[in-house]
């Protein structure tokens, strides 16, 4: 859990560009978390069509909503941002499973 009074604290003792600074550090590991669930979204997608399997899988797809909201709600983060961001990131990787088909 995140301790709000904590990072309260820190940032209020911040510059603007130390703040700016940490976004942007933010930022690129956002980025990086991306690539890495497209590397394994890609893996997913080599198992599937060696198996046969069907692109999509709508019930992996609620599971990993279902997790946003969770994790959204944990974080204290709004749930329906959350859980867009995901939903933009599984039809990207099922455009890109389909493509790679």
């Amino acid at each position: 859990m995140v301790d709000d009074n904590t990072d309260r604290r820190r940032t209020d003792e911040m510059s603007l560009d130390e703040l700016r600074e940490e976004i942007r550090t933010i930022d690129r590991d956002i980025v990086e978390l991306i690539a890495q669930r497209t590397y394994v979204a890609e893996a997913i997608a080599d198992v599937k069509d060696e198996r046969g399997l069907p692109t999509t899988d709508e019930e992996q797809e609620q599971a990993v909503m279902d997790r946003a909201g969770e994790n959204a709600e944990q974080f204290d983060v709004d749930s329906n941002l959350v859980k867009a961001v995901f939903r933009l990131l599984i039809e990207l990787n099922k455009v890109e499973q389909r493509e790679s088909r």
